[in-house]
């Protein structure tokens, strides 16, 4: 078997009322898939990228990497790893568009892998211990409102949540002073209970100084981690943070491969580490990550963000991740992985998929099918395509 054609895809599609997070705001999502083709009609899907800008990674697909995998053995997915990366790094691309692409390029190699030998991705992963994923909602995010008490749409969304079935909560902050972002905050407690968990999310907005005072602030509402408090590189503020705040620091969603990652790593600089397999290197980059994680005892979440092929690379991922440490009963957000499940509007995370993953008391189930056990809607896929 062969490679017989590699073709990216980009998407988007309109939403009807902006959101946003303390870097930008939105009224539209977009993605860029991408399908690995082989010689027998076998087709693997992956995705690049969890941000907005779709030019970049889709051209690296067409202009680098499509050339080098033409004629391939889709099945030697490592070795074909080490191959595009080799092009990066002699040109000095290892960072940003360049490794989204390649993420979509893995992630699909291993989806034909998968749909070849008649085995689920986890299966080539090594086997799952577990069947199911505890998901968390990623929402509470700014909104442009005509509301007279924004508060009040702000609890009403959260109950939402609880309402669903969710046992965690993950909220927006660092779009407003940190007052205003307390009493966000004091509200989205109140409306999920005590027995809910409640993370926080900065997006890389605060220095070390301010978001000292925020996690001091946010402490008495019982949040459990910090995510992405300061600049992406910061790893001396991320240090400093860890010694001051007693709640857990997240990051690493913003590093691209193993390399970015290793001194955060060793040096224990986030207390989870948030890959994403669709930024970091894909399926095998993000492997590698998880291994050096477990070296120095850092817990791995994966970020997620996207359609569902990034949804079910991630279960496959999770399902695949041993609890950190070794435990006799490992429990959901400490020992065991979590997967975020992202509930903003995307009509890309709702469509594109015939079967769209569905919470089901608090879970979401790894998919059973050969690769990554999914189906896409191709009169879907057309419909968003914008190049």
């Amino acid at each position: 078997m062969r490679i017989a054609d590699v073709r990216a895809y980009a998407l988007r599609a309109t939403i009807p009322r902006p959101f946003g997070q303390s870097q930008a705001f939105g009224n539209a999502r977009s993605a860029v898939l991408v399908e690995v083709v082989s010689d027998e009609g076998l087709s693997g899907w992956g995705e690049a990228g969890a941000g907005r800008h779709q030019e970049p990674a889709r051209h690296f697909v067409d202009g680098f990497y499509r050339p080098a995998l033409l004629g391939e053995d889709p099945l030697e997915v490592e070795r074909l790893w080490e191959k595009l990366f080799a092009i990066l790094v002699t040109s000095g691309l290892t960072r940003g568009s360049t490794i989204q692409a390649l993420s979509g390029v893995d992630i699909a190699l291993w989806d034909l892998r998968g749909k070849a030998l008649g085995l689920p991705v986890y299966k080539l992963l090594g086997g799952a211990f577990r069947q199911r994923a505890t998901a968390y909602a990623t929402g509470l995010y700014y909104t442009y409102t005509d509301d007279a008490d924004h508060l009040a749409a702000l609890r009403e969304e959260a109950a939402g949540y609880v309402a669903q079935g969710f046992r965690a909560v993950k909220m927006k902050i660092g779009g407003a002073s940190p007052r205003e972002d307390l009493r966000r905050a004091e509200t989205v407690r109140a409306a999920i209970g005590a027995d809910t968990h409640l993370m926080i999310d900065a997006n890389q907005a605060y220095n070390a100084f301010t978001a000292r005072a925020v996690g001091r602030d946010m402490a008495s509402l019982d949040v459990g981690w910090f995510e992405e408090p300061l600049p992406a590189d910061d790893i001396d503020g991320y240090l400093e943070l860890k010694a001051a705040l007693p709640m857990a620091l997240a990051g690493g969603e913003a590093l691209y491969t193993r390399f970015a990652m290793r001194e955060f790593l060793a040096r224990r600089a986030f207390d989870i580490v948030q890959p994403d397999a669709c930024n970091t290197g894909g399926i095998t980059e993000f492997r590698r990550i998880a291994a050096l994680a477990s070296t120095w005892g850092v817990q791995v979440n994966p970020h997620v963000w996207g359609t569902p092929v990034a949804l079910a690379t991630s279960l496959h991922l999770i399902a695949a991740l041993p609890p950190t440490p070794p435990c006799r009963v490992p429990t959901p957000l400490y020992q065991e992985p979590v997967l975020e499940f992202d509930q903003t509007p995307n009509p890309l995370r709702t469509d594109l998929a015939v079967e769209p993953f569905r919470l089901r008391d608090g879970y979401l189930d790894v998919p059973q099918g050969p690769g990554l056990g999914i189906e896409l809607d191709h009169k879907a896929i057309e419909r968003f395509r914008v190049a």
